[in-house]
């Protein structure tokens, strides 16, 4: 091969490998801008970025004492009771986002998780509340509220002063859990009490008044006795009491040691047993067994069998049905001289354990007549024990 050839291939040759170095250069440098522009970018987007549930979010506001944690759709914290007892949830402000028209991470978070998860999480906030109310038997006694039930003067307030001017009916309080259909009551509940636990149903707004039997009325219901189930799945057992229930004495002694599933009675005419009693599910006291576990997925399930009737008209229907039989669920209606209602009032106050505003639909009238019961088991409490066998009720004036 001559010089220049030799010369001409070698030139060549060079002038290839530089074209390919070139190349390489150009590749990076067009990959480290690409992570430069996506890193840039995903900065600037709060939704981009990955937050772990249940760890506790430094970026977020703290608490007054600084023990904000972030646990799904509400971050909770604990708040001390009158009592000493932390064991209430409340609200942090790491709930909220600093930002008003923002989502929080948590809120984020939770919005990505299945059905399940969510509904195994609030089963973890629903038993922590339930454990520190319990008593030593895993009992507990709650009511419902919302928003249209916590204005001064209401309900609410009568039904938590009965607890304290009842004839040994204080120490109860520790074991009631308020559950909240909103979250103003959740709210209230948390400046007035130390067992509280928010129900909020995603869709549907619990907070304002319901009229009886009116769509908004039934959901609430049904909705009530679905949670009922979910506390029995617990292995907890209840009592269930409405708002407008007075307290004056414990109901534990009066209750049947052998029975799963004990309710209240607007008319109480046969014995304990009788089907043909006229329930009230305003109150009750059930135990978690197999049997009620069975029992209140069929009463769940009727709702569909039955369109356009309240749970109380539905389990007036399927208490007769063979299916409770084959259970074996014990049945027992509660005597209305022990727990009485407008209804059918009782007449011995030496026994009485509680009072039902039932048959009366109004709240105002509720409230107006139950402060009448008050006022006379005030009186009653302040007589003599040998007058006190003598003494009878005030005639009601709007609920007869």
């Amino acid at each position: 091969m001559s010089k220049d050839g030799g010369c001409h291939h070698l030139c060549h040759h060079l002038l290839y490998q530089n074209q390919v170095v070139i190349w390489l250069i150009l590749l990076v440098v067009a990959a480290d801008l690409s992570l430069v522009l996506y890193r840039s970018a995903f900065s600037n987007n709060p939704s981009s970025q990955h937050f772990t549930f249940g760890q506790e979010n430094d970026s977020s506001s703290s608490s007054q004492d600084g023990d904000s944690k972030v646990g799904g759709d509400l971050s909770f914290q604990k708040s001390t009771s009158p009592e000493g007892d932390t064991s209430a949830p409340s609200l942090s402000s790491s709930a909220q986002s600093s930002n008003g028209n923002r989502s929080s991470p948590t809120e984020s978070v939770q919005g990505n998780l299945s059905p399940q998860v969510k509904q195994e999480n609030e089963e973890t906030k629903l038993e922590r509340v339930l454990s520190k109310a319990a008593t030593a038997d895993k009992t507990i006694i709650f009511t419902t509220i919302n928003d249209a039930w916590i204005t001064p003067g209401s309900l609410f307030d009568l039904f938590l002063e009965g607890f304290n001017i009842g004839n040994e009916t204080q120490y109860l309080l520790n074991h009631l859990v308020i559950v909240a259909m909103d979250q103003k009551a959740y709210s209230h509940c948390l400046e007035v009490h130390h067992h509280c636990y928010a129900l909020i149903t995603e869709g549907v707004d619990f907070s304002g008044r319901a009229n009886y039997m009116s769509p908004q009325y039934m959901k609430m219901m049904w909705r009530r006795l679905d949670f009922m189930r979910t506390i029995l799945e617990l292995g907890y057992n209840f009592i269930f009491t409405d708002t407008d229930i007075i307290w004056f004495r414990d109901p534990f002694p009066h209750f049947y040691e052998d029975a799963d599933f004990q309710i209240a009675s607007d008319q109480y005419q046969f014995t304990s047993t009788d089907l043909r009693n006229r329930p009230n599910a305003g109150f009750m006291y059930v135990r978690s067994n197999s049997r009620t576990l069975q029992f209140y997925k069929f009463w769940c399930g009727s709702k569909k069998t039955y369109p356009g009737k309240n749970e109380q008209d539905v389990l007036n229907i399927i208490k007769f049905d063979p299916f409770i039989k084959r259970i074996g669920l014990r049945i027992r209606f509660l005597d209305t001289a022990y727990f009485s209602g407008f209804c059918q009032p009782s007449k011995d106050l030496n026994v009485l354990c509680t009072m039902h505003a039932n048959c009366c639909v109004d709240v105002h009238k509720k409230i107006h007549d139950l402060r009448l019961v008050m006022d006379d088991w005030k009186k009653y409490m302040a007589l003599p024990s040998n007058r006190k066998k003598r003494y009878s009720w005030t005639q009601r004036k709007y609920c007869v």
